[in-house]
């Protein structure tokens, strides 16, 4: 509970611009009919039953088509039968086939984050998961299975923690990814006051769940990749390691400020965001409000849950959109390309918006008119409320606002039942799935279904897909950072191991292109190596391995 509450902004008059996304969720069609078990469905005594979780797309097997991992809670009553993370096997037809028990994933517990990196650079991409209790690393040996490593890679811990975002990254630009992981807060049942006892567990005068505010916080943690499957716990001499008075949630690793070494960025509930300046000597430094990225434009605390990154406004910097809590405005950050921000919110007509929660979300071309949107799921922690106010549904509707290509953005009021359709979502995901060269959307939603958002894209903008392959650099290529110039213009993107909430997308790079029909590539590797790509044509995936050249793509084929 931020504690924020923002007067919505008035609607503009609607610019009547067709939008030739049109989404419909495919999930049962294609498979996905296990519910995500997260608590009791009608009410949640403890915010432990309230966050959810992530989910995400990669390709586990590196047959060119993106798969499914949804995580998944329990229950404090028993967890019911066949609750468990599940991992989703895409069959190239628009179908996929639940492949958990033989992948050696089944699991169950309270797992909240997803990241995905090749942290041993063995060519397969690994999971790791964050738990309240023990997270878990899975290694994929490359034959269909994965191999819980948590205790010979050295991150096993004696104490209980609430881990809950995390990120793959190179923080020291030696070639191996390191790990770095947000701890919520400090929970224990039996100290965790119960509902209605106190002034942080009661919401409109009707009991809730207690939290965050008046527990203790957690500590952040980072290891580094000691080269050989393990990790080493670098938090103290990095300067993570003390109490940030702030409630950690989503982690995003990218560099903000292009000096070519990735910062951290740690989306905060109802205490300021985070943002680690990487100082280049195996330390970082907390900048975040002379940054302008930890609070409101009015200077206060807000819920932040959701984090997408992107260049909404096309000048060549990656730019930041969080998530809040009901009554308050999502707020995006403008970034100058020095790692300073603005708060953009209201020039760009988003504060027209605040009736939900607001959980993942994305700054994603979904048109491919090459002016990116922003898409974000909304859902309640309070389920038990909406009996006395039923204007704070615990179901609602996803959100999206259209780029409307000056600065500004104009929510759709209707792209689809899959859209339109109210749920109680958590994590999202973004990718192209069924490899037609636009971008669908994966939603994670509590005690039910995930929705699988296929997008159903008309007209004739054109796109281009980017798939980068480290060899100085790490595997995944994890914190490159590639700008495409097209009609006059310069979009940036990078390589991303979480972001939205909880989530990993699709490692394929994704520019729509509007009328464009080449691009030209600036690649910013990890390594620090700068690769220039011109005239690279529209409408295709292109595969590049540092220093090498473009590759074969990966078993890529269009549906």
């Amino acid at each position: 509970m931020g504690g924020r509450i923002a007067t919505p902004q008035a609607k503009p008059t609607e610019s009547g611009r067709p939008f030739d996304a049109y989404f419909t969720d495919v999930a049962a069609l294609a498979g996905l009919t296990a519910p995500v078990i997260y608590g009791p469905v009608d009410h949640k005594d403890y915010i432990l039953e309230a966050n959810g979780c992530g989910c995400a797309f990669f390709d586990y097997d590196n047959d060119g088509w993106i798969d499914i991992f949804l995580l998944s809670g329990t229950r404090l009553s028993g967890a019911p039968p066949g609750a468990s993370n599940r991992l989703y096997k895409n069959n190239r037809d628009g179908t996929f086939t639940d492949v958990t028990r033989q992948a050696g994933l089944e699991a169950v517990g309270w797992a909240n984050g997803v990241c995905i990196g090749d942290y041993n650079n063995d060519g397969y991409e690994d999971l790791f998961c964050t738990y309240y209790g023990q997270n878990r690393l899975y290694r994929n040996l490359g034959n269909g299975t994965f191999k819980d490593v948590t205790k010979e890679a050295g991150l096993e811990t004696s104490e209980v923690r609430w881990g809950a975002g995390c990120s793959f990254l190179d923080y020291n630009r030696d070639g191996h990814l390191d790990l770095f992981v947000s701890n919520y807060l400090q929970f224990d049942f039996e100290h965790v006051p119960k509902p209605g006892s106190g002034v942080n567990c009661n919401w409109k005068g009707i009991p809730v769940n207690c939290g965050p505010r008046g527990l203790p916080f957690g500590r952040h943690s980072l290891y580094r990749n000691n080269g050989d499957g393990t990790f080493t716990d670098v938090s103290i001499e990095s300067g993570f390691g003390k109490s940030w008075s702030n409630y950690g949630l989503t982690v995003v690793a990218a560099d903000f400020n292009e000096d070519g070494w990735p910062d951290i960025f740690v989306a905060s509930d109802s205490t300021p965001s985070l943002l680690f300046i990487n100082q280049h000597d195996g330390t970082f430094k907390e900048e975040g409000i002379e940054r302008g990225v930890a609070l409101s434009s009015d200077g206060m605390e807000q819920s932040g849950m959701g984090v997408g990154i992107g260049d909404y406004n096309l000048d060549g910097h990656l730019d930041i959109f969080v998530t809040h809590f009901t009554e308050d405005s999502d707020a995006l950050y403008h970034n100058d390309g020095t790692g300073n921000f603005d708060d953009t919110t209201l020039p760009a007509r988003l504060g027209v918006e605040t009736r939900f929660t607001s959980w993942g979300t994305g700054i994603v071309d979904l048109d491919n008119d090459g002016w990116p949107d922003i898409f974000f799921v909304t859902g309640s922690v309070y389920p038990e409320v909406e009996k006395q106010f039923p204007q704070y549904p615990d179901k609602s509707p996803r959100i999206l606002f259209r780029n409307l290509g000056n600065g500004a953005f104009e929510e759709i009021a209707n792209a689809g039942p899959g859209v339109t359709t109210p749920h109680s979502s958590r994590g999202c995901a973004f990718g192209d799935f069924d490899n037609d060269g636009d971008l669908d959307i994966l939603i994670l939603n509590m005690n039910a279904a995930p929705s699988l958002l296929r997008n159903d894209l008309k007209g004739t903008h054109h796109w281009l897909k980017v798939k980068l392959v480290g060899t100085k650099s790490n595997r995944s290529a994890i914190g490159a950072r590639v700008l495409a110039r097209y009609s006059g213009r310069v979009q940036a993107q990078a390589v991303l191991s979480q972001s939205s909430y909880f989530s990993c997308n699709d490692s394929r790079l994704h520019f729509g292109l509007g009328q464009a029909t080449t691009a030209d590539l600036t690649i910013h590797w990890p390594s620090g190596l700068v690769e220039k790509y011109p005239g690279v044509k529209c409408d295709q995936l292109i595969t590049i391995r540092e220093a090498h050249g473009v590759i074969p793509n990966a078993g890529w084929a269009r549906s």
